[in-house]
């Protein structure tokens, strides 16, 4: 799945590569290409995280793309990241655990952190450069219930994942100014 959405985002972002992404990326404080770089950078991380497992802390090793390079070539970098969490994921063992901020996790957990920030973002930098580029039920639904076990029922999968994420609102909820998923494995 990892593989499937990273092609599919990738696909809408270069639609967009030639614009000007300086802007904001959707609702957040980073510019379009800021927030790619963020994404880059969390897709190395959560590879690094299942590689070498730690218990306490973030990995020392941290990926950046080429502040220079072209947008185009900087979703190279991004299809690479992909790669690598996805790689990291296959190889790594069913009973691997490793850190993270928001729970404990194991391969399948780090998996659907990957896709959250893949279409999470992708969704962010799309309505900074005014496509729209939601995430899918079918890959919203798994990273609810994988992320997310306390979400709201009742409306469809892609909205409910971008309401837990602060990006939209859902009717008879609040908009969410806060948020974190659950990746500790259950």
């Amino acid at each position: 799945m990892l593989a499937a959405t990273g092609q599919e985002c990738l696909s809408g972002l270069k639609e967009a590569a030639e614009r000007d992404w300086t802007v904001p990326a959707g609702g957040l404080e980073w510019s379009c290409r800021a927030a790619l770089d963020h994404l880059a950078l969390g897709l190395i991380g959560y590879a690094g995280l299942l590689i070498a497992r730690p218990t306490d802390r973030y990995i020392t090793l941290f990926a950046s793309l080429d502040a220079q390079a072209p947008v185009a070539h900087c979703l190279e970098g991004l299809h690479i990241a992909t790669v690598v969490l996805r790689s990291a994921v296959r190889e790594a063992p069913a009973t691997v655990r490793a850190w993270h901020p928001w729970g404990h996790s194991d391969a399948s957990g780090f998996a659907a952190m990957g896709l959250a920030e893949l279409t999470v973002h992708t969704f962010d930098i799309g309505r900074g450069l005014g496509l729209e580029l939601r995430p899918s039920n079918e890959v919203s639904a798994v990273i609810l219930d994988r992320l997310f076990p306390d979400a709201p029922v009742g409306h469809a999968a892609s909205d409910t994942l971008l309401w837990c994420t602060g990006r939209t609102e859902l009717p008879g909820l609040p908009h969410r100014t806060s948020w974190q998923w659950d990746g500790t494995v259950r």
